[in-house]
C-alpha cells in the first residue's frame, strides 16, 4: 500500500465507512489522490507502478489525468465528503474566520512575506480570527509567533503522516470540528483546506499575496492558471452558492459510492465476497 494512502487519515475515513476497522484499515489496492490539485490528482514527487488503479476526487479530476495519460481512474470521492457525509454539523453558532496561509512541505519551503499578508488579514477579516498553520510553520516559533503576535488564534491540524510513521487518523475530524465552528474560511491560495470549507458550510474567500513555493513546479500552469480557472473563488468576498458547487464538484461529493461499492473499488472485497 503507498504511504500517501494513509495522509491525514484518509484510509482511515474511508474504512470507517465501509463499516471496517478504521483503527487498522486493510491494505487499499491503488493509489488515492491525497489533496487537490489542478493536474492528474497525484503528486508530481511520488512514483507510481503503471497499471496500478489510481483512485480519484471527482470526474473533473478524472478528465484532467486522462488528458495527461492515466488509464486505470476510478471516481470515489474525496474522503473529506466521506465524513462530512457520516458527521452531521453540531449545529454551533459561527463566528470569525479560519485562515490558512499557503505552506510548503518536507521538501520545499514558502518564500514569502508574512507581515504584509498579516496586514492584509487585519484589514480585511470582521470578526475574530483563528490561524491554522502547517506543521511545519507552526513549529518554526519565528512564523508561529508573528501571527501570535497579531492577536491571532493560532493552532495547527496535526502532522498529516508519512512512511506508514507518525500516523493520525483523527487529522479530519479536528479540522471538521474547526471549519465548522467558524463563519469563514480563507486562504492565499485556493487550496484544499477552503474547499472542505466552502462544502462544510463556511463562506470561502482567496486573497493576499499568495507567496511563492520553493522550486515550484509551474508546468501546470501555477497560480495564474488557478486564479483564471476557478475565479468565482477569489476575492474577500465570493458567492457561497457559487462556491458550494465547485466544492462539490471538485470534492466528489456529488460522485460518493455506497459502502459494498466502495469496498469492492478499494480492494478490500475477497473473492468469495468476504472483506480483507
Amino acid at each position: 500500500m503507498h504511504h500517501a494512502n494513509h495522509y491525514y487519515g484518509h484510509s482511515h475515513v474511508l474504512a470507517r465507512y465501509c463499516g471496517l476497522d478504521d483503527a487498522d484499515p486493510p491494505r487499499l489496492h491503488g493509489y488515492l489522490q491525497h489533496g487537490w490539485n489542478i493536474g492528474d490528482g497525484l503528486a508530481a514527487d511520488h512514483e507510481f507502478v503503471a497499471g496500478t488503479p489510481v483512485l480519484l476526487w471527482s470526474e473533473r479530476t478524472r478528465r484532467r489525468a486522462w488528458s495527461l495519460g492515466r488509464r486505470e481512474t476510478y471516481v470515489v470521492g474525496s474522503p473529506w465528503a466521506y465524513l462530512l457525509r457520516m458527521e452531521r454539523d453540531p449545529g454551533v453558532r459561527r463566528e470569525g474566520t479560519i485562515w490558512y496561509p499557503f505552506h510548503g512541505w518536507e521538501g520545499q519551503h514558502v518564500l514569502g512575506d508574512h507581515a504584509r499578508l498579516i496586514a492584509e488579514i487585519r484589514d480585511t477579516e470582521p470578526g475574530p480570527v483563528t490561524v491554522c498553520l502547517y506543521w511545519q510553520e507552526y513549529r518554526t516559533a519565528s512564523v508561529r509567533r508573528r501571527y501570535e503576535r497579531a492577536g491571532f488564534r493560532v493552532i495547527c491540524h496535526g502532522y498529516r503522516g508519512g512512511r506508514w510513521e507518525r500516523l493520525d487518523p483523527e487529522f479530519l475530524r479536528r479540522q471538521s470540528a474547526e471549519l465548522r465552528r467558524h463563519r469563514r474560511v480563507a486562504s492565499n491560495r485556493l487550496c484544499s483546506a477552503v474547499l472542505y470549507g466552502a462544502l462544510a458550510g463556511c463562506e470561502p474567500a482567496v486573497y493576499g499575496d499568495p507567496m511563492l513555493l520553493d522550486r515550484e513546479d509551474l508546468a501546470l500552469g501555477g497560480p495564474e492558471r488557478i486564479r483564471r480557472q476557478w475565479p468565482e473563488l477569489h476575492g474577500p468576498w465570493v458567492d457561497p452558492a457559487a462556491a458550494q458547487e465547485i466544492a462539490v464538484a471538485e470534492l466528489g461529493a456529488d460522485r460518493l459510492l455506497p459502502p459494498a461499492e466502495l469496498t469492492r473499488i478499494l480492494g478490500w472485497q475477497t473473492a468469495n465476497g468476504g472483506v480483507r
